[in-house]
């Protein structure tokens, strides 16, 4: 089964009347060169925004910014930055302040890995935890004087029908994006209403992290990887199509926007129906 991720057209892209959406402020966003973060970065520069991208794939991050500039966003910097690593971390901010005020984070990357508790490899485990929702702190706690200073700002973090229901051999994921309720929840509660924060919980999207899982899910479950799909990925789906990176990237740029003013600690559950309709 062959499934790929769709390209991106202006059409596809949510675009706002906000007079916050423009160049002189700054929209960070990690894990830019794939996905939903490729998606994001260029739905905030199409929504006028000036981007700061970063990912660890130069190659694919500067794509990511070809592909913005090509419909019509055109304030994009790349930026290599290895979210596990301090010291990048905080280059990687002092740059996108560089760029103008910083007024949004969107918290996208992310890894997977198949495996059960008993099995679950503690490197891997590391790993995740300093991605996923360490760098999501890290940057959130260096990004929000800036957003002081500008009197606003929000952060938005990449959450997952996995931040409401477990699933078997995705333990570490599981805790990430349950984590990252409570860090939107915890900045929220500290923001007075100026620094929002939310989160956003997909089902599966057209990814490449989500169609790499289907061989492993396979070998796991000793089932077929067209089962994975239609019976797990998709099983529980009132909708039984995948989303696209663009459907996702629309409900960061709401989120963002003048009209999400009362999205203060909560979660967009866009999944098809999987998690509240039995």
């Amino acid at each position: 089964m062959e499934i790929k991720e769709p390209e991106i057209t202006r059409k596809d892209v949510l675009i706002l009347d906000d007079d916050d959406f423009c160049k002189e402020n700054v929209c960070i966003v990690t894990g830019c060169g794939t996905g939903i973060g490729r998606a994001v970065t260029i739905a905030a520069a199409v929504n006028g925004l000036t981007v700061a991208g970063l990912d660890i794939n130069e190659t694919e991050g500067e794509k990511t910014g070809d592909m913005a500039r090509a419909l019509g966003g055109n304030a994009f910097t790349f930026i290599k930055t290895d979210l596990t690593e301090d010291a990048q971390v905080k280059a990687a901010v002092e740059k996108a302040a560089g760029l103008g005020q910083i007024r949004y984070l969107a918290n996208i990357a992310g890894i997977q890995h198949i495996d059960a508790v008993e099995n679950f490899p503690m490197e891997t485990y590391d790993l995740m935890q300093k991605l996923m929702l360490r760098a999501p702190f890290f940057l959130s706690q260096l990004a929000i004087p800036y957003m002081k200073q500008a009197g606003a700002g929000a952060i938005a973090n990449m959450a997952s029908v996995h931040a409401h229901i477990c699933t078997k051999n995705k333990p570490v994921y599981n805790i990430t994006k349950f984590g990252l309720r409570a860090l939107s929840q915890s900045i929220s509660a500290e923001g007075e209403g100026r620094i929002r924060s939310f989160t956003i919980s997909s089902g599966f999207v057209k990814t490449p992290l989500a169609l790499n899982q289907v061989a492993a899910q396979a070998a796991q479950r000793g089932i077929t990887a067209e089962q994975v799909v239609t019976d797990v990925m998709m099983g529980s789906s009132r909708v039984k199509e995948m989303m696209s990176p663009a459907e996702v990237a629309n409900l960061f740029v709401f989120g963002f926007s003048r009209f999400s003013n009362y999205l203060v600690g909560g979660d967009l559950l866009f999944d098809g129906g999987m998690v509240l309709t039995y």
